[in-house]
């Protein structure tokens, strides 16, 4: 017997550590507290362009994932590797909400940045906290759009 499964998922041939990962988005819920707290869309700026970077493989010149890495180790946290499809395709979605946030911030709109704060702390507490990353459950929808709206080629 087996199980039939229709999962899609951004798997790719990169890997990473969850543990880093996690405390990434432990800084994350940290930095958005300060937003809230502060008011101050240099904060914000800081995450969209830290996300970019992790959302498009290059976290070795992410500040907020070189920090996280130098606590796993000092930490001296046994490595979990998974693979980094999900956590590129999770960051690009970082990378979103922190524009949101930002333009919201910038627009003078305080109310809807911290609704767009909310949410996004909410996500980064549930992967720090327990691993669970709603960014991931919500690829396939995603990949089901794009397949419903294809890129037309013109020439």
């Amino acid at each position: 017997m087996y199980m039939k499964t229709n999962a899609i998922c951004p798997i790719n041939n990169k890997r990473i550590d969850e543990n880093v990962a996690r405390v990434n988005a432990s800084i994350t819920v940290l930095l958005l507290v300060g937003f809230v707290v502060s008011g101050s869309p240099l904060i914000v700026l800081f995450l969209l362009a830290d996300f970019l970077l992790r959302g498009f493989d290059l976290a070795i010149y992410s500040p907020i994932a070189i920090v996280s890495r130098r606590l796993v180790s000092g930490l001296s946290l046994k490595p979990k590797v998974i693979n980094a499809g999900p956590k590129f395709f999770a960051a690009k979605v970082g990378a979103l909400f922190s524009l949101a946030i930002l333009i919201s911030a910038l627009l003078q709109l305080h109310q809807l940045a911290v609704v767009f704060s909310a949410i996004f702390g909410i996500c980064a507490f549930l992967e720090a906290a327990v691993g669970f990353c709603l960014a991931c459950k919500i690829y396939p929808y995603t990949y089901k759009l794009t397949r419903l709206f294809p890129q037309q080629n013109i020439r």
